[in-house]
């Protein structure tokens, strides 16, 4: 497979998914954009064989094929379709090995826990899943400053709370539990409450709570990047945009009275365009 077709498949992967990041990458330069496609697909395709495993497929075999062919990328030899083209974009970008490494662990981490503890386990998740991902697209952004780093991780964090508290009733189905037990019981909400999809006046306690800790990762992720240098900020305007996108749809969680058990919360095409429009107009302008 050429490297454009492979890239093709890539794209064309990303747009089918409805992903609301998708709506961020149009206004990135073509190459950009289509490195930004290329490592979606990766992050999807190995999301998916765990959460959305083909009928008779092994989850655990099929991210043992995900790290094999993650060593073809780097080793130059990959054989899928996603693979092919993602060599091309970690070696033109300089994207580190370790990143995808502890992607990979992270979804694995979903074979092995249903529930976690306490907030320090699940930060663990939370980094593995999506700030690494914050992590790699810098490089794709150009920008890889420490403190750019740090914002990448801390909206990686806002962005993944966000997830989980939208989805709590997707997770219960699932006989998963994402929010910290040590939370559950603070908030003296019990498991098999949340199993149950129960509203309570202690699940809004708790929600209140998680939302107010998805709240303090965005703030911290604004802060950092209102200090970074103005070519550092326009740069991640993308980021921003996801930033734009995400924080309203957590505004609408707390606005619905935090009725996540019922259709999912999310923000309509047009929305979502006009917030990243918004947001790249006044990076441009500004």
């Amino acid at each position: 497979m050429t490297t454009a077709d492979a890239q093709a498949h890539c794209t064309a992967y990303t747009k089918k998914s409805g992903s609301n990041f998708y709506y961020s990458f149009l206004f990135l330069p073509k190459t950009k954009r289509e490195a930004m496609y290329t490592v979606y697909a990766f992050c999807k395709a190995v999301d998916s064989a765990v959460d959305e495993p083909p009928a008779g497929s092994n989850p655990k075999e099929e991210l043992k094929r995900w790290r094999s062919e993650l060593d073809a990328v780097y080793g130059g030899t990959p054989t899928f379709p996603i693979t092919v083209s993602l060599a091309h974009h970690v070696k033109a970008l300089s994207i580190p090995k370790a990143y995808f490494e502890e992607l990979i662990k992270g979804v694995e981490m979903d074979l092995f826990n249903n529930r976690y503890v306490t907030f320090d386990e699940l930060s663990l998740y939370c980094y593995r899943v999506a700030s690494v991902v914050g992590l790699i697209c810098l490089h794709i952004f150009g920008v890889t400053s420490p403190r750019a780093q740090d914002y990448a991780v801390d909206l990686g964090m806002a962005f993944q709370m966000t997830n989980i508290l939208r989805d709590l009733g997707v997770d219960a189905d699932q006989n998963r539990i994402y929010l910290p037990l040590d939370d559950l019981r603070a908030c003296n909400y019990p498991e098999k409450a949340m199993l149950q999809k129960t509203y309570s006046p202690e699940f809004k306690t708790l929600m209140q709570q998680e939302a107010a800790r998805a709240h303090y990762y965005y703030e911290k992720a604004h802060a950092l990047f209102i200090a970074l240098p103005r070519l550092e900020r326009r740069a991640l305007t993308v980021a921003e945009i996801m930033r734009g996108v995400y924080s309203r749809i957590l505004g609408k969680i707390e606005q619905s009275g935090y009725q996540v058990f019922g259709p999912r919360i999310s923000l309509s095409t047009s929305h979502r365009l006009a917030i990243a429009l918004s947001i790249w107009l006044r990076s441009r302008f500004s």
